[in-house]
C-alpha cells in the first residue's frame, strides 16, 4: 500500500504513520533499527529495493530524505507499508526550498524511539559523513566509494575523515575474498607469505581496499597491479600469494566463480560471486558497533601502500 501525502510536514506524516499503526495496516512493533537513506531524485528507487529485501532479515523503519535546495519550498511526503515495503515500512520525503537545508530536522521526528539509525549514502556522501546533519544522529555510517567517478582521493578522503561507525560497500564487497583468502592460509604447509599481487579494475575501490588488507595483515611488500578497461573492466580479478613453496593463486573467471591454484594440489573452481546491493547491506546492518578492522585498513593499510601499477 502506497500513501501519498503533498505538501505535508513531518508532524502529518508522523500521526499518519500512527494511524497506520493504529488501524492494523502496518506495525512498528519488532522494528529493530531506523535506516536513513539520503540520496537524489530520481536514484531512490535502487536503494528502496534494497533496503525492502534487507529488511526481511532485518524489520527496520526506512525513511528516505531527498532535497532539492532549487524546488520550490515544500515537503512531499510517500508513506510504502505491506507489499510495497519488504518487512519495514517507508517513508520518502521529497524536500524543497528552505526544507532541503534542514535534512536532520525532517527526519527527527520520524525516528523510532530507543532503536539504532544508520545512514547511507548511495549517491554523494558528505566529505566528512561523522560531522554532517545526519551523520551525528546515527551510530553507523555506510557510504559508497565505488560510485563513479571513482578516484583513488576518494579512499585517501574516507581514511582522513574516518571515525568510529564509518564504513563503505566497497570493503563489504570484500567478505568472500578476505573468507576464502583466510581460510587458504589457515591450511598446511603454514609458511610465511613474502610478497603479494593484487590485480583488478582501475575503477575498483574494492582492489585497493583489499590490496591494503593484505598489507595490514602479512606485513609484507604488496603490489596493487590496476587492469585496463578492455582487459577487465570491473571488480576483483586475481590475489596471488608467493611462499617458499610455490605461488597460491585465487583467479577471478568470471561474475560467479573462481579457480584456486596451489603448489601440489589440483586446481579447483570456487563460488565466488559478486554481491548484489541487497546483500551488502544486510550484512552491513548485522552489526551497529564500529569495525575496527575497516578503519585500521583505510587509516593505515591503504596509506602503507606503494603507488598501483598497470597492465
Amino acid at each position: 500500500m502506497i500513501i501519498d501525502l503533498p505538501d505535508t510536514t513531518v508532524s502529518q506524516v508522523a500521526r499518519a504513520l500512527v494511524r497506520l499503526r493504529e488501524e492494523g495496516g502496518a506495525v512498528a512493533l519488532g522494528r529493530v533499527l531506523t535506516l536513513v537513506i539520503v540520496t537524489r531524485p530520481g536514484h531512490a528507487e535502487e536503494a528502496i529495493e534494497a533496503a525492502n529485501d534487507a529488511s526481511r532479515e532485518h524489520p527496520m523503519r526506512v525513511i528516505v530524505v531527498m532535497a532539492d535546495a532549487d524546488a520550490d519550498a515544500r515537503v512531499d511526503a510517500q508513506i510504502r507499508v505491506g507489499g510495497d515495503a519488504g518487512a519495514s515500512e517507508v517513508v520518502v520525503l521529497s524536500a524543497g526550498g528552505g526544507a532541503a537545508s534542514d535534512e536532520a530536522g525532517l527526519i527527527t521526528g520520524l525516528l523510532l524511539p530507543d532503536a539504532p539509525v544508520v545512514a547511507w549514502w548511495p549517491h554523494d556522501p558528505p566529505a566528512e559523513p561523522s560531522a554532517s546533519p545526519i551523520g551525528r544522529i546515527a551510530q553507523r555510517r555506510i557510504t559508497d566509494a565505488a560510485t563513479p567517478p571513482y578516484t583513488s582521493l576518494r579512499l585517501t578522503q574516507l581514511g582522513e575523515t574516518y571515525a568510529p561507525g564509518d564504513t563503505d560497500l566497497a570493503w563489504t564487497r570484500l567478505t568472500h575474498w578476505r573468507e576464502q583468502l583466510a581460510a587458504v592460509l589457515d591450511q598446511p604447509p603454514y609458511e610465511p607469505v613474502t610478497s603479494v599481487q593484487v590485480v583488478g579494475a582501475g575503477s575498483s575501490p574494492s582492489t585497493a581496499l583489499l590490496a591494503a588488507w593484505l598489507r595490514l595483515k602479512l606485513r609484507v611488500p604488496v603490489e596493487l597491479v590496476y587492469a585496463s578497461a578492455e582487459e577487465w573492466d570491473h571488480g576483483m580479478r586475481l590475489v596471488r600469494l608467493t611462499r617458499p613453496s610455490g605461488d597460491i593463486v585465487l583467479e577471478r573467471s568470471n561474475d560467479l566463480d573462481a579457480t584456486l591454484t596451489q603448489p601440489g594440489q589440483p586446481s579447483h573452481d570456487i563460488v565466488l560471486a559478486r554481491r548484489t546491493l541487497r546483500e551488502c547491506l544486510a550484512e552491513e546492518l548485522r552489526r551497529l558497533d564500529a569495525d575496527a578492522l575497516y578503519g585500521r585498513v583505510i587509516t593505515v593499510g591503504w596509506h602503507e601502500l606503494d603507488p598501483p601499477t598497470s597492465l
